[in-house]
């Protein structure tokens, strides 16, 4: 991640958008901090998406008890 500082900018260097969110005079001086975000995650690239068309998950008690169960039985 990759991050920008700039110290000791008068707010009236400032967007006024910026400005006005802010409760200051104009000769305030500030830190203006500009990072770059995270990419967003798709509901398609989760984990749980790609299991989302299996039929055999429909039931997911019952796979998991089948995927539990001993491959064979003890005599």
């Amino acid at each position: 991640m990759s991050a920008i500082l700039i110290e000791h900018v008068k707010a009236s260097e400032l967007p006024e958008s910026w400005r006005a969110r802010l409760a200051i005079t104009r000769d305030a001086q500030v830190t203006v901090r500009i990072e770059e975000e995270p990419a967003a995650m798709d509901d398609t690239t989760s984990a749980f998406g790609m299991w989302r068309d299996r039929d055999d998950l429909a039931d997911v008690a019952s796979y998991a008890r089948r995927l539990r169960a001993p491959r064979f039985e003890r005599e």
